[in-house]
């Protein structure tokens, strides 16, 4: 299967089990000729920003005393970024977090952390395969 195949066939199964929704097609048709690497860009800066917030959280989370307003903070921050680039199942997962931030329950905060560690690094895998491909498709040599 060639590259362009694979990619295709790739994206088409994130939108058919629920990782991106219909915003990731938007911000596909903001990229022009100007600006080649635009999606690849926020893909990229929406991983290592995905992975420090969960990261925090897990932090936040162990601590005796959590502050539930820094724990929102950062989960409403995650919500909005994955909102913007399309990952359903990660946006979803914040607005449950959210609810358990609300309850102030740690329990349920820690349940839900799991599951968005879960979607959130199935997502970035097939993001940094979707990135590889393209640059096949492009003629680019692949990443180390």
């Amino acid at each position: 299967m060639s590259a362009a195949n694979q990619l295709a066939a790739l994206v088409s199964n994130m939108y058919a089990t629920g990782l991106l929704d219909d915003q990731f097609q938007q911000l596909q048709l903001l990229q022009d000729p100007s600006a080649p690497d635009f999606v690849s860009e926020v893909v990229t800066l929406f991983c290592q920003d995905g992975e420090r917030i969960i990261e925090e959280l897990a932090k936040l989370l162990e601590k005796p005393n959590v502050d539930f307003d820094r724990v929102d903070a950062f989960v409403h921050q995650l919500k909005g970024s994955s909102a913007n680039i399309g990952a359903q199942k990660v946006k979803n997962t914040c607005i449950q977090f959210r609810e358990f931030c609300q309850q102030k329950s740690r329990d349920g905060c820690l349940k839900v952390l799991e599951t968005m560690r879960i979607n959130f690094y199935e997502l970035r895998g097939k993001f940094q395969t979707m990135l590889q491909l393209e640059r096949q498709v492009n003629g680019f040599p692949p990443n180390k």
